[in-house]
């Protein structure tokens, strides 16, 4: 068989990024602004975080804009506090409510209305398929966030709060009776045989 030679590696060439249209460049952060990405604990920084979650924020979107923390640096200010972590959850609770009204206000609105030639309206189905989707994804990640307010598990036992009771009613007194009653009408009917 012949040999062939090796191929030469072709070079990567950048070629110029183009620029979207219409999106404006970030600009670099300067001051105090750019103090606040590293993480460093204040209270009133929390106080904005834990109000945003409240009102049905999710922290990722929080922790996106430049004035605020990163994710991590949020859970580790939770984890090192007993009281941050109470009002997490506090806020985490009421930011499911306000995602459950919010859900309740996307299938109360009207869907999208179009109308035919003949003037008739109709329901655009795929406005309708939209809304639906917004208000179910809601209400998954309010049964993760909250199950026990939200979830859908039912628990029939090892539930320490709400442990499987089971009662027995015992009719002994009633049972034998009926035995009773049973055996002598047998021999009766024995007897007039």
């Amino acid at each position: 068989m012949p040999e062939t030679a090796a191929k030469t590696p072709k070079r990567a060439t950048a070629s110029p990024k183009a620029v979207s249209k219409g999106k404006v460049a970030k600009q670099p952060v300067k001051g105090s602004q750019a103090q606040n990405k590293t993480g460093k604990y204040t209270p009133e920084l929390a106080q904005e975080i834990f109000r945003r979650i409240s009102m049905g924020e999710p922290l990722l979107k929080i922790c996106r804009d430049e004035t605020m923390p990163t994710r991590q640096a949020v859970y580790n200010w939770v984890g090192g506090d007993e009281s941050l972590a109470l009002q997490f959850a506090r806020a985490r609770e009421e930011g499911c409510d306000a995602m459950a009204e919010e859900s309740l206000a996307i299938m109360d609105d009207e869907p999208l209305a179009v109308f035919d030639e003949a003037g008739n309206k109709r329901y655009d189905p795929g406005s309708i398929s939209w809304n639906k989707g917004r208000a179910e994804h809601r209400l998954k990640l309010m049964a993760c966030w909250n199950p026990k307010k939200y979830g859908t598990k039912v628990a029939l036992g090892g539930d320490p709060a709400n442990p499987l009771k089971m009662e027995v009613q015992v009719e002994s007194d009633t049972y034998l009776a009926a035995v009773m009653k049973n055996a002598e009408l047998k021999r009766q009917v024995a007897a007039n045989e």
